[in-house]
C-alpha cells in the first residue's frame, strides 16, 4: 500500500515504517558517535522500559542499549499492522530497534499489551527472571488516555484542562501556521481526579510492589519516571491544570519508592525535562505555539536537544555521573535546565507577545516543530520515496 501522512486535529493517524526506521537508525547513529566509555562502565546492564517505543522511554532504551551495553526489554501498548493497516509509529520504532539492537548482540525484547494490567505485569516478571534475573534501572515513562484499574476494572480517562476557569491564551495552528486563540473549559472534580488516576504515580508503586516482591530488582537499581514544569504562561493549562496535578502526584510518588528501594541500596527520582515535540504535546493548546518559539531561541544559542541526546545527558550527568545523583530541593532531576535559563525565557517571552492573532506566527521554528513532528511518525524524510508501494507489515 502507499502510506501518506494523515492528520487530524493535529494528530497523525498514520506512521511509516521505513521512515520509522530510518528514524530510529538516524538516533542510534547519534548515539554510537558519543559513547564515552569510562561512563559506559557505569551505566545500568538489565533495563525495564515502561513505555519505551517513543519519545523519552524511547531514547532512555536507546540510550541504555547502545551506550551502555545494556539488555532491554520494552513494555508498549500498540497497534500492529496488517496488509491494510499501519501500525502505530511505536511498534515500528521498537520493532527497528530491537533489529539494531540484535545485530549488536544485544538483548532487546517486548511485551505489548496494556502496561497498567496484572496480566502484562506478570508476562514481564516471567521474561525477567527466566532471561535476566533482575533489573537494576526501571524507567517508567507511560502516557495514556485512560487506565483500567487492576483490582476494580473501573476505566479512568485522562483530560488536558484547566482547573477552577477558563484559559484562554494564543496557540497556532501547525498546519497554517496561523496565531489563533485556544480558550479551554475547566475540568470538573472527577475529570482531575480521574487524570490523576492514569497520570499520576499509582501504577508506577504497583510495578516496584510488583517486581520488588518477586525479587527481581538487583541492588542499587534506580528507577526514574518523567515530568515536565515548563513557563509560567503554560502553567494554567500544563503545571496549574489536570495534567499538572497528575505530575506532582508522580513526583510524590518518587518519594515512596525511593524509600521502598532503600533497603536495596536503591533510589528513585523523577527526571524534569525539557519540551519536545511528542504525539502528546502536539495536541496541547498553546504548547505548541511555546515550543515553536523554545525551539528557535534554543538553537540560536546552539542548546537545542531532542529527546534521544536530553535522555544521553539525563544518563551521562545526571543518573550515572557520580555516586550522588544531582537534585534540586525537592530531589527531581532537572534536564530542563538549559531550557528554563533566564536570558532563555526572558527571549522566548518578548517573542511570545510579538504574536497577533489572525496573523502568521513570527521569529519562531515552525517548520522544526513539523519536521520533528513528521520525523517522529516516519514522515518527512527526503531519503523515502512515499509514492512507493510498501508493506506496511515489513520493516
Amino acid at each position: 500500500m502507499i502510506i501518506k501522512q494523515k492528520i487530524m486535529r493535529n494528530v497523525s493517524l498514520t506512521a511509516h515504517p521505513q521512515g520509522c526506521k530510518l528514524f530510529v537508525k538516524e538516533q542510534i547513529k547519534y548515539l554510537e558517535e558519543n559513547i564515552n566509555p569510562k561512563q559506559k562502565e557505569l551505566f545500568p546492564k538489565k533495563v525495564l522500559v515502561l513505555g519505551g517505543s517513543t519519545g523519552y522511554g524511547l531514547g532512555s532504551r536507546m540510550v541504555a542499549a547502545i551506550n551502555g551495553g545494556a539488555a532491554t526489554i520494552n513494555v508498549s501498548f500498540e497497534r500492529e499492522p496488517s496488509s491494510n493497516k499501519v501500525a502505530t509509529p511505536g511498534y515500528y520504532n521498537t520493532i527497528a530497534f530491537e533489529q539494531e539492537a540484535h545485530k549488536r548482540s544485544l538483548y532487546a525484547k517486548s511485551i505489548f499489551g496494556d502496561a497498567f494490567s496484572d496480566e502484562v505485569k506478570e508476562q514481564v516478571a516471567t521474561l525477567i527472571k527466566d532471561d535476566l534475573g533482575q533489573v537494576d534501572l526501571v524507567v517508567y515513562s507511560l502516557a495514556s488516555p485512560l487506565r483500567i484499574d487492576p483490582k476494580t476494572k473501573e476505566t479512568y480517562r485522562s483530560v488536558i484542562k484547566p482547573i477552577g476557569k477558563n484559559f484562554e491564551a494564543l496557540s497556532v495552528d501547525t498546519a497554517t501556521g496561523i496565531v489563533e486563540k485556544a480558550v479551554i473549559e475547566p475540568a470538573d472534580e472527577m475529570q482531575s481526579s480521574e487524570t490523576i488516576k492514569v497520570m499520576g504515580g499509582e501504577d508506577w508503586i504497583l510495578w516496584i510492589e510488583y517486581l520488588k516482591e518477586r525479587n527481581l530488582l538487583a541492588d542499587g537499581v534506580k528507577s526514574v519516571a518523567y515530568s515536565y514544569i515548563g513557563p509560567e504562561i503554560t502553567y494554567p493549562v500544563y503545571r496549574e491544570g489536570t495534567i499538572g496535578k497528575a505530575k506532582e502526584h508522580l513526583e510524590k510518588s518518587a518519594h515512596q519508592i525511593d524509600k521502598m528501594l532503600k533497603e536495596l541500596d536503591g533510589e528513585a527520582y523523577v527526571s524534569i525535562n525539557k519540551a519536545l515535540v511528542t504525539r502528546a504535546s502536539s495536541v496541547i493548546p498553546v504548547v505548541p505555539l511555546y515550543i515553536a518559539i523554545l525551539y528557535k531561541v534554543m538553537k540560536e544559542k546552539n542548546i537545542h536537544e531532542e529527546s534521544t541526546q536530553q535522555m544521553l545527558r539525563l544518563f551521562n550527568d545526571r543518573l550515572y555521573a557520580t555516586s550522588k545523583v544531582p537534585t534540586d530541593s525537592e530531589n527531581r532531576i532537572r534536564v530542563d535546565d538549559w531550557e528554563m535559563q533566564e536570558d532563555v525565557q526572558k527571549e522566548v517571552l518578548r517573542r511570545w507577545n510579538l504574536q497577533k492573532e489572525g496573523s502568521t506566527i513570527i521569529e519562531a521554528d515552525l517548520d522544526g516543530f513539523k519536521k520533528e513532528y513528521d520525523n517522529i511518525h516516519g514522515f518527512g524524510y527526503s531519503e523515502i520515496d512515499y509514492d512507493k508501494d510498501v508493506d506496511p507489515t515489513i520493516i
